[in-house]
């Protein structure tokens, strides 16, 4: 999960079905530079925004369905 800066100077994170359920910020964030834990729902669509910080984050792959 490297961020990459996008062409509109976005922060983009990747992230794999085995890093579900997705939150932001991630657990290699620094304290100092978080704010309060959101769920992103990313398994449906591919990608989500955090409402707080704008990054945009990826799904890299599939999720694999759960009965």
């Amino acid at each position: 999960m490297d961020p990459v800066k996008s062409a509109h100077n976005e922060r983009q994170v990747e992230v794999t079905a085995a890093e579900l359920p997705l939150h932001c910020p991630l657990p290699s964030q620094k304290l100092w530079n978080s704010h309060p834990r959101v769920f992103l729902p990313i398994e449906k669509t591919g990608a989500a925004l955090c409402p707080y910080c704008g990054t945009r984050y990826v799904l890299r792959g599939s999720v694999r369905p759960t009965n």
